[in-house]
C-alpha cells in the first residue's frame, strides 16, 4: 500500500492505495480516505500529520499481510476422536430452504397450526419431510434420521410427523390452493398448454376398503390400490393432483 494525493495544492487530500490485478491489467484500489491536513490532525495528535499518514499507511499494508499468511493444523492418526460429538452438517438443503419459503409454505403452516392448536411445529415437520425426500428419498424414520445431520435439527419426533401428515392431508385441497397462488409471485406460470397423468400405488394388504380397492394395477400385483393424477403446466412444474380410489 502506499500514501498518495490528490486535489489541489490549496486543499490537497490523502488516500490510502494499493495496486491489484484484475485479469491481465493492473490498477489502482483506494482502500482508505485519511482526507485533509486538518482531518488528518484531528486523528494524529501531536504527530505531523504526514508522518502519521505514512505510519497508519505502514501498519494497513502489515496487517494485510498478516491477514494472508496461511494456517497449520496438525493432525494425528492416533488420536481418537470425542464420541457423540458433531464435526460435519449438511447445508445443501438450505438451496432447497430458499424456494420452500418463497412459496409461503411457513405462511400456510401457521394458517393451519392456528386453526388445529397442535403443540408440535407443523412447518419444521414439513420442510424437514420435503428436504430429506428431495436429497435422500426414503420412509418417515429415514427421513428423520438423515435431517439429524442438517445445520438446523429437526425438533420433533416420529409420532409427531405422522399426527402433522393427518393434518395435511385433511387440508390437502387448502394447501394445494395456497400453493399455486403463492407460486405465480415467485414464477410465472404457463396455462395455455397442461399436461396429465395417472399413476398407482399398492398396499401390502389382501382386503380392500373404502379406499384401497382392487384395480388394474401398474405393477400386475393383486393387491388393493389407490390411484394418483397430477396436472402440470407447459413448464412441467405441477399445478395440482388428486387421491382416489383404486377401481
Amino acid at each position: 500500500m502506499k500514501l498518495t494525493c490528490a486535489g489541489t495544492k490549496k486543499s490537497p487530500a490523502y488516500y490510502v492505495q494499493k495496486s491489484v490485478r484484475i485479469g491481465n491489467k493492473t490498477t489502482t484500489k483506494t482502500v482508505e480516505r485519511l482526507g485533509s491536513i486538518e482531518e488528518i490532525k484531528a486523528r494524529c495528535g501531536d504527530m505531523d500529520p504526514i508522518e502519521w499518514a505514512k505510519e497508519y499507511t505502514k501498519k494497513l499494508t502489515l496487517a494485510e499481510k498478516q491477514s494472508k499468511q496461511g494456517i497449520l493444523l496438525k493432525y494425528s492418526a492416533s488420536m481418537l476422536i470425542d464420541k457423540n460429538v458433531r464435526r460435519s452438517c449438511n447445508v445443501g438443503y438450505l438451496f432447497l430452504q430458499d424456494i420452500y419459503y418463497s412459496l409461503g409454505t411457513h405462511k400456510i403452516c401457521d394458517s393451519i397450526s392456528d386453526k388445529y392448536k397442535f403443540d408440535y411445529d407443523l412447518n419444521g415437520i414439513l420442510s424437514m419431510l420435503v428436504y430429506s425426500r428431495i436429497i435422500a428419498p426414503g420412509s418417515k424414520l429415514s427421513s428423520l434420521e438423515s435431517a439429524q445431520n442438517f445445520l438446523e435439527q429437526p425438533k420433533c419426533n416420529l409420532h409427531q410427523i405422522y399426527r402433522a401428515l393427518e393434518v395435511i392431508a385433511k387440508e390437502n385441497d387448502f394447501f394445494q390452493a395456497e400453493l399455486y397462488k403463492n407460486s405465480q409471485s415467485a414464477i410465472e406460470r404457463k396455462k395455455e398448454v397442461l399436461y396429465y397423468d395417472c399413476t398407482n400405488y399398492y398396499f401390502e394388504i389382501e382386503q380392500e376398503d373404502d379406499f384401497r380397492k382392487y384395480g388394474v394395477s401398474k405393477e400386475h400385483r393383486p393387491n388393493p390400490i389407490v390411484q394418483m393424477g397430477l396436472f402440470m403446466d407447459a413448464d412441467g412444474i405441477p399445478l395440482s393432483f388428486s387421491v382416489f380410489d383404486g377401481n
